[in-house]
């Protein structure tokens, strides 16, 4: 015998109201977001182009500049700082990006791949001019490349650690794979999870959404179908805030930066490309073609590493760019 609709209803309703009664209590304790240096003074801080930047620099004064560029966008520096180790021959440049990691948050018209660029040309010459060396992960990768087609005069050579794409190809490989791990019951529940914990956060306008956001990121990165990770280790490079509005910015136009990426492709000055030995994803298959495009530059791939071959293997990071930066223009090492 069916049950009466009223009493269907009423059952929904009832369960319903106990599920949401239920996320509510386990999201009841909010996460942590750390302030950005607009609000907390006592951070380390850098101008930028018209913005305040967390950042900072390592290493003797007078010595070549290395400027580090981490990955999202809307990721932040703190997972690179191992590549501090390289201060002893040159003075390592560390930054959160505009819009990311602890820096100002800006609008959205003013994360545009040439706010990035006009952001190293103010900290690059604020540090001595250049020819500077580029050290980019990921996403800062790309950026480098923008620059290096931005300003090639002002960079001596480029590593460039698993850019994720360079050209209008790579981008519609990458955007393939990541549209199908982003609507996966797996990344889509940790959102949800996510939003119920970010009602609590009230740092600052864009705490709790940067939360979430960052969240769902972290849950796309250890995703098992996603080889950012060797198999059966997690994904656990750390952040100190995501930026959502800068990650929002470059992926509501993704082509808007490959003409800027574009004109890297011709820079005639040396690059290595690391790939890490676990990622099939964006590693030395990916890698090796990204070599291919540049006049000069050579591959080396990590061992034990998934994407982020500086957090995972840090040594072996250290020591295969340390060998490139010490190799003499034209010699078979570089």
């Amino acid at each position: 015998m069916l049950r009466p609709m009223p009493t269907l209803i009423a059952t929904l309703l009832i369960l319903c109201a106990l599920a949401f009664a239920s996320l509510m209590w386990i999201t009841r304790v909010p996460p942590h977001v750390p302030a950005t240096v607009t609000t907390d003074p006592s951070l380390p801080q850098l101008k930028g182009d018209g913005v305040l930047l967390h950042g900072r620099t390592v290493g003797a004064q007078g010595a070549p500049l290395a400027v580090v560029l981490h990955g999202g966008p809307g990721g932040d520096h703190r997972s690179l700082l191992a590549l501090e180790r390289l201060s002893d021959s040159h003075r390592i440049l560390f930054y959160d990006q505009r819009g990311a990691g602890l820096s100002e948050r800006v609008t959205a018209d003013r994360l545009r791949m040439a706010d990035h660029l006009a952001d190293l040309d103010t900290l690059i010459a604020a540090h001595g001019g250049g020819p500077a060396v580029l050290i980019g992960h990921s996403w800062g990768a790309m950026l480098a490349v923008a620059y290096l087609g931005h300003r090639p005069d002002a960079v001596a050579r480029a590593v460039l650690i698993e850019p994720g794409f360079l050209d209008a190809k790579g981008l519609a490989a990458f955007e393939t794979r990541r549209a199908a791990l982003s609507r996966s019951p797996r990344v889509i529940w940790a959102g949800l999870l996510a939003g119920f914990r970010a009602r609590g956060v009230t740092v600052d306008a864009d705490a709790a959404k940067d939360s979430m956001v960052g969240t769902v990121v972290h849950a796309f990165a250890n995703h098992p179908a996603n080889p950012y990770h060797c198999p059966g280790q997690p994904y656990d490079a750390p952040v100190w805030r995501f930026g959502s509005r800068a990650s929002e910015a470059f992926w509501s136009a993704p082509t808007a930066a490959l003409d800027h990426m574009a004109r890297g492709l011709s820079f005639t000055g040396p690059v290595l490309l690391i790939a890490g030995g676990c990622n099939d994803w964006t590693g030395a298959p990916l890698q090796a073609r990204h070599a291919g495009l540049f006049a000069d530059a050579r591959m080396q791939v990590i061992e034990g590493a998934g994407h982020h071959t500086a957090w995972d293997t840090p040594e072996a990071t250290q020591a295969a760019i340390r060998s490139f930066l010490a190799a003499s223009p034209g010699s078979p090492d570089r």
